[in-house]
């Protein structure tokens, strides 16, 4: 089941923590979360899975910053988000998705427990200009069934900003 925009409204607080909130931007059944101003890209030509990879840092400007095909872009939401007891999840807004802009790749599936901000994967299907603020994104909650043992030390909890694969530490095991 997913919670309706009044349960979440309910729930903040308690069970759901949204940081900042803003009442707009609560939808029938989602949350949009905004984009913050930084971005980073992969500075390595080939990915090596049980490597870290080489990042640099990107900041949108105030007049925007175009996004080109065939590149991936991370970053992430200005809202720090926190579930106790539910699962989030994380989809585009479809006016963005309109726009040929997708914001995760794979990754739009959060565990239970999750603290911290959203990664975003993000790829244009042809160049686009995107702004810092721009409601990108939507959270939303299931409820979970069953007993669950709640995310709380892997390795992209209660991150301060965005997060590259950190894949290769799964191979140091």
């Amino acid at each position: 089941m997913i919670l309706s925009g009044t349960e979440i409204k309910q729930r903040l607080g308690k069970t759901i923590f949204i940081e900042p909130w803003n009442e707009a931007q609560l939808n029938p059944n989602s949350y949009n979360l905004r984009l913050h101003d930084e971005l980073m890209v992969y500075d390595d030509e080939v990915l090596d899975m049980k490597r870290p990879p080489t990042v640099r840092s990107l900041r949108i400007p105030e007049e925007g910053i175009v996004l080109q095909p065939g590149r991936l872009y991370l970053g992430r939401t200005l809202e720090h988000t926190r579930t106790d007891d539910l699962v989030p999840m994380l989809e585009g807004r479809s006016s963005i998705g309109r726009l040929g802009l997708f914001v995760h790749v794979t990754a739009g599936f959060g565990d239970v427990g999750f603290s911290g901000y959203w990664t975003l994967e993000i790829s244009a299907i042809q160049p686009i200009r995107v702004y810092a603020g721009v409601p990108i994104c939507q959270i939303f909650y299931h409820q979970i069934a069953g007993d669950y043992v709640p995310y709380a030390g892997g390795k992209y909890q209660n991150n301060q900003g965005i997060q590259a694969s950190m894949l290769y530490k799964d191979f140091r095991g």
